[in-house]
């Protein structure tokens, strides 16, 4: 009897056991998000990543026209001041090739040389290459590509956890869901204009300002004085407001 007993025990205590690793795993065998894997900082979650990536201008050129129109020169001119800013590579030109507007194109390809040589860009730096577009109903267009360094975050929009009540330990225990921060993160990365900014800070900020300044205005600050500057009035000692 008594070890009938001893029996029923041990597999009680591993049923028990069972159910318990069973608890430590989602559905199809993968383990449960937890304080490890499963940051409840969203930055963390979501972390924004600097990464080198190509900006591409596009350049509509119709079958009859090989001329740039007013604002395709204004694009390609900016396109020339942010290279110069933010490049780090040439500049590719691609020219279709097989379709209507091939000669069109290639005549648009040379006012573009030229205006690019015009804003500075090297004549080394610039390399241009025919390529076959996939859909021949579509307009094939010019494109100026250069590499830049980037900043990126997400993707947004996952759901690997289901929000609502659930017998989950992330909805137990309050965490905040994964998607949480995401879209904030993008748009930050979006934003900002120097993604070396989001890891260091520029160079001479601290060091360009007046330190006899800066110390006047922190001595105002401690005796709860005025921090302004004081300017004289050009029109002390005047008597007469003629001619003004």
């Amino acid at each position: 009897m008594s070890s009938m007993k001893t029996i029923a025990r041990r597999a009680a205590l591993i049923a028990g056991t069972a159910t318990m690793l069973a608890g430590c795993m989602a559905a199809g065998g993968k383990p449960q998000l937890d304080a490890e894997n499963y940051p409840t900082d969203y930055r963390k979650r979501h972390p924004i990543t600097i990464r080198e990536a190509e900006k591409t201008v596009e350049l509509f050129i119709g079958n009859n026209r090989g001329a740039l129109t007013p604002s395709q020169r204004a694009e390609v001119l900016a396109f020339a001041q942010a290279w110069k800013r933010e490049g780090t590579g040439g500049i590719a030109i691609d020219v279709p090739t097989g379709t209507p507007n091939a000669v069109a194109s290639g005549d648009a390809v040379r006012e573009v040389n030229a205006i690019l040589a015009a804003a500075g860009v090297p004549p080394g730096g610039i390399v241009a290459r025919p390529y076959q577009p996939v859909d021949p109903a579509k307009l094939a267009t010019v494109k100026l590509n250069y590499g830049r360094i980037s900043a990126d975050a997400g993707p947004c929009g996952l759901w690997p956890k289901d929000i609502g009540a659930s017998m989950d330990r992330q909805y137990a225990e309050n965490y905040q869901y994964w998607n949480l921060g995401c879209a904030s993160q993008r748009n930050l990365a979006a934003m900002v204009d120097n993604p070396a900014d989001l890891t260091q800070p520029r160079a001479g900020g601290e060091a360009s300002g007046s330190t006899p300044r800066r110390t006047y205005a922190l001595e105002q600050y401690r005796r709860g004085a005025d921090t302004s500057t004081a300017y004289r009035n050009p029109n002390a000692g005047k008597i007469s407001d003629v001619g003004q």
